[in-house]
């Protein structure tokens, strides 16, 4: 946000691909996937880079939140959310929940996953609802126009930004090696978080963002003292055996026997069913992902594909409401779209990301720990 480079990327897109509605969101999916590896916050990604972006070429093209939504607003806001609930799981750094979720996962479960597993994991799921999920919503609320005039969008947005800057040449490098030092954390020796730490500080260093910046973004400063208690809290639980006890409990009065994919396919249901009340994914982490690690741990079921299920649906599972994460309420206030189409777009596409999810996400995962790479 603080260099132009989110915007240029987008402004690039529009002019490739965006001369039709369904073009657009299309846009809004390559544009969330090259932010979300660096963007650990969906909110500041989907309602800080990306909605104002497309909000602008909504009202460029006549849409409006009282008079005329459904001309194209009210399809690429619902396309903007949808979307970052599925790139919010497909890296560990594209929202801060995931990193307190896999704490707890691995203290249950005694699994470690890094951050090169975790995205080739959620890579063959995660791609495939992000080709579906513009096209469930334009064929459930299509558009009144089909046709978009993206060149003078683009051109316009372009001049506007003038030409790419230094700080924005030094981000995009930035950004590259970082992603080459999560890929490659494990053949290097390397922890993420070192990674991570490291290109704050360049970043500090070149001067692609100011000590100012990163004072006066609170809501980092928020996660970092309210996620750190938390994963404080959870290694404490850990050593006084609280974690024990709950698995002892759970094992006197549950039993699946030796039926541990129908456990798998119980916990996953639960855990999307739950997430539905949860309007923080933060909350729903804390009160739940224990419960549920725990019952994988002790009920038999495949504790890896459980890990990863659980963890991926933490963020797909808040695509029913609006409220369903920070973004939600955010894009949803924009004013293009009614609580009923929100609702039950959202439905069909927590519905389908769940089937891709035990097909083929299954099919992927024991693929993978078959060729030792999870």
């Amino acid at each position: 946000m603080t260099t132009g480079l989110g915007k240029r990327i987008a402004y690039i897109l529009i002019g490739k691909i965006g001369n039709t509605t369904l073009g657009l969101g299309y846009v809004t999916v390559f544009l969330d996937l090259v932010l979300a590896p660096a963007t650990p916050s969906n909110t500041a990604r989907a309602g800080g880079i990306v909605l104002p972006i497309i909000n602008s070429v909504a009202v460029a093209l006549g849409s409006e939140p009282d008079k005329s939504p459904r001309r194209v607003g009210h399809y690429l806001m619902m396309t903007v959310y949808m979307v970052t609930k599925t790139t919010s799981y497909m890296f560990f750094t594209a929202m801060a929940g995931n990193i307190l979720a896999l704490k707890m996962i691995n203290d249950i479960c005694q699994l470690q996953l890094s951050w090169g597993g975790w995205a080739l994991a959620a890579a063959v799921p995660g791609l495939v609802m992000l080709l579906v999920t513009p096209l469930v919503i334009y064929f459930m609320y299509p558009p009144e126009i089909k046709k978009v005039d993206n060149k003078t969008i683009a051109k316009a947005g372009l001049q506007d930004l003038g030409p790419m800057k230094g700080r924005e040449k030094m981000l995009l490098g930035i950004f590259v090696l970082a992603l080459l030092g999560w890929i490659f954390s494990k053949t290097l020796g390397v922890d993420e978080s070192t990674v991570a730490i490291v290109v704050m500080g360049t970043m500090l260093l070149f001067g692609v963002v100011t000590w100012d910046d990163v004072v006066k973004n609170k809501g980092g400063w928020n996660t970092l003292i309210w996620y750190g208690g938390i994963i404080g809290l959870s290694s404490l639980l850990s050593k006084v055996k609280f974690f024990d006890w709950l698995a002892e409990l759970f094992k006197n009065n549950l039993d699946f026997g030796n039926h541990g994919n129908v456990a798998f396919f119980v916990i996953l249901f639960l855990s999307i069913i739950v997430r539905y009340f949860f309007a923080s994914g933060s909350a729903y982490i804390v009160a739940m992902m224990p419960v549920f690690a725990m019952l994988a741990n002790v009920s038999g079921a495949p504790l890896m594909l459980t890990a990863l299920a659980l963890l991926f649906s933490n963020s797909y599972g808040g695509m029913v409401t609006h409220y369903g994460g920070a973004a939600g309420p955010v894009i949803f206030g924009v004013g293009y779209n009614d609580i009923k189409s929100w609702w039950l777009v959202g439905a069909m596409l927590t519905f389908l990301t769940f089937l891709v999810h035990i097909t083929l996400g299954l099919w992927w995962w024991n693929m993978l720990i078959g060729w030792n790479m999870l």
